[in-house]
């Protein structure tokens, strides 16, 4: 006879427990490039070792791991790679992310102490951007330029800017929504405001794209320091989870009165819903500062509204920017 109810199993809890492998096989198909391999024609297992220099054994396990997660594909019998890895993990790709995705392997020693981590009290501002330097900047937005360029890409295709003139564009990284801006609208100028050793490599991509004239980057810490003068776009996206609400609430009322009058603002985060059980990327983002000590955490989008209002925006609105990953709460300065 059948029971009423299935009885719990560990299965569900030791998936959990062993997500590490999955990300484990990522990274190794990664560095060992068996992607582009079967981009460029190693269709088989035997073909993918000699291109790579695997033994038979070792070529066999990883790809076969790689087919159960989807990260390769059989076609009759060939190996082809799934449209997303084509696109993405391909080296010779333009959208090639695969230095965004090694980008955090360095962290899986931070998460293997996560417990010890939540035992010390929060106590810094800028949590792992505090003694930043260029080197570290460089490294960093290298790597999370590829991303960052699609994120920028869709920006432009989201948001209309052919009326607007000049935008503020607050912990912009390597420049990329603003540089696309640019390149879209022959009008728009920009200014990329972000700490000195960001801002200096800022203006290697800037300079890369062909539009230092009419975007600057600017050292400063937008947290603390007093805005450019003259925006009626604001952009403050993709680092959210990095500061508290006392500190997002500020800086929404500074960009509220750097704007000029009939300004639009745009907060693209890590948000999570109201609910606040999910989506698991921001509550993950916000679980991550706590390795570095940092007071940011993750927030929700009614919250986000309410710096907004708080500020004297009006009219916001929430898009979803790539689903349950980045959300755009919108406000605009009456006038």
């Amino acid at each position: 006879m059948a029971e009423a109810q299935a009885r719990p199993d560990t299965v569900r809890l030791q998936m959990l427990a062993q997500a590490y492998q999955r990300s484990a096989a990522l990274f190794a198909g990664i560095e060992l490039d068996l992607f582009t391999g079967v981009s460029e024609g190693a269709g088989s297992i035997s073909a993918l070792a000699a291109a790579r220099g695997l033994s038979g054994l070792n070529a066999e396990r990883i790809v076969t791991a790689l087919l159960a997660l989807d990260l390769l594909r059989r076609d009759g019998d060939r190996l082809v790679n799934p449209p997303d890895v084509e696109r993405f993990l391909v080296k010779t790709s333009p959208a090639y992310a695969g230095a965004w995705m090694l980008f955090t392997k360095p962290r899986w020693t931070d998460w293997g102490v996560l417990a010890e981590r939540l035992q010390v009290a929060e106590t810094k501002t800028l949590g792992m951007y505090e003694g930043f330097t260029v080197e570290a900047a460089r490294k960093y937005h290298e790597a999370t330029y590829s991303v960052g360029m699609g994120s920028g890409r869709r920006f432009v295709r989201q948001v209309d800017l052919s009326g607007r003139k000049k935008i503020l564009d607050l912990g912009g990284g390597s420049g990329a929504y603003s540089i696309n801006a640019a390149l879209t609208w022959p009008q728009i100028q920009a200014v990329v405001f972000d700490l000195p050793p960001v801002a200096v490599v800022a203006k290697e991509f800037i300079a890369k794209h062909g539009v230092g004239d009419r975007v600057e980057a600017m050292g400063g810490d937008f947290t603390r320091d007093a805005f450019p003068a003259g925006c009626d776009v604001g952009i403050m996206a993709s680092n959210l989870p990095q500061y508290d609400a006392e500190i997002i609430g500020r800086v929404i009322a500074k960009a509220f009165a750097a704007l000029e009058p009939g300004g639009e603002m745009h907060l693209i985060g890590e948000m999570l819903d109201d609910s606040a059980d999910g989506p698991i990327g921001p509550a993950l983002w916000g679980l991550s500062e706590s390795l570095w000590h940092s007071t940011g955490r993750a927030h929700t989008e009614s919250e986000c509204i309410g710096y907004f209002r708080a500020a004297g925006f009006d009219g916001m609105t929430v898009t979803p920017f790539i689903p349950s990953v980045l959300t755009r709460v919108t406000g605009r300065k009456p006038g």
